[in-house]
């Protein structure tokens, strides 16, 4: 794709662009669609002039049209950086995505970074940490050695961590967050991690959080069977999702929400001997609660097989 994500490289094919938001915002979609339509022609290897055009098709209800545009999306960028693969399953309510791109979501928090505090926290009620932290709790745990804070973000959960955290690292697939997370000074350390593609690691770990991450990954199988061959003996994971009434749920807002029986069944494979479950709610979605579960899960009792991908595991 030429130029960067959101040009076109070609600036005659921009300028028709600019117009056709112009034309969106008066609200004539049809010129706007025209017009981006002939932008698209200049540049066809466009992936951002795609998923613009999708979401003008979609505005005026032309459902497959648009599912066409994101498939030329994903065609012109396979990395898929605006999910404009999620945005197409969604319309054709038959989604098949088990995962969100890594790179829509490393986009996403590099853009989303100055400013997520103050919209998660001010604005959408975000309580994960405050949660969690209660969670542990009333598990009877309340202080450990080494801790991993996954998805660490800008640090809003490592911040509740720190005060029951002897060794706190921190991973995130945004460089923009970890800048943000460093400038508190909390973690001992910070990586930037994709933590559905983790490798092999011989750190283990007393404790591993998940705030408001597993929503951005879909199957929860390798992530979770790459906690449990990373804890301690006796260790815990902790984490939230948001409740829903299928196993794997790609949901309206582009995050997936999971249900009871699915997590449950994940853990107890994993080889979780003691898993607690604790109904809340997360954050708020345009001032509509999203009902999610905490959930802190120890009583592991395994040895680790580090002969294979780091994800088998043989029972002691």
């Amino acid at each position: 794709m030429a130029g960067s994500v959101f040009s076109s490289g070609d600036l005659t094919a921009d300028r028709r662009a600019s117009f056709a938001e112009t034309l969106a915002h008066l609200g004539d979609l049809a010129g706007a669609i025209e017009t981006l339509s002939g932008a698209l022609e200049l540049a066809p290897g466009w992936a951002a002039g795609w998923f613009r055009l999708g979401e003008f098709m979609e505005l005026a209800g032309a459902e497959e049209a648009a599912c066409d545009a994101w498939d030329k999306a994903v065609l012109a960028d396979p990395a898929d950086s605006l999910g404009a693969g999620l945005k197409r399953d969604l319309a054709r309510r038959v989604p098949v995505a088990e995962a969100m791109p890594s790179a829509f979501i490393e986009l996403l928090f590099d853009q989303y970074a100055p400013r997520f505090e103050r919209s998660l926290v001010e604005k959408l009620g975000y309580r994960g940490p405050e949660i969690l932290v209660e969670a542990l709790r009333l598990a009877g745990r309340t202080q450990f050695g080494s801790v991993l804070d996954l998805g660490c973000g800008t640090g809003l959960m490592g911040a509740a961590l720190r005060p029951i955290s002897a060794w706190l690292e921190g991973y995130d697939i945004s460089d923009g967050m970890l800048v943000e997370a460093d400038r508190k000074g909390i973690y001992d350390v910070l990586e930037k991690r994709d933590i559905a593609r983790l490798d092999v690691s011989e750190r283990r770990y007393e404790l591993i959080v998940a705030a408001d991450v597993f929503i951005y990954l879909g199957a929860l199988e390798r992530v979770i069977g790459w906690c449990a061959g990373s804890l301690s003996e006796g260790g815990v994971l902790a984490f939230t999702v948001e409740l829903g009434e299928r196993p794997v749920h790609l949901r309206e807002s582009r995050r997936f929400a999971h249900s009871q029986a699915y997590v449950e069944g994940l853990l107890a494979e994993a080889g979780f001997g003691s898993v607690r479950l604790m109904p809340c709610v997360i954050r708020e979605d345009r001032s509509v609660p999203i009902d999610g579960l905490a959930v802190v899960a120890g009583g592991l009792r395994l040895r680790h097989d580090r002969e294979g991908d780091g994800d088998l595991m043989a029972f002691a």
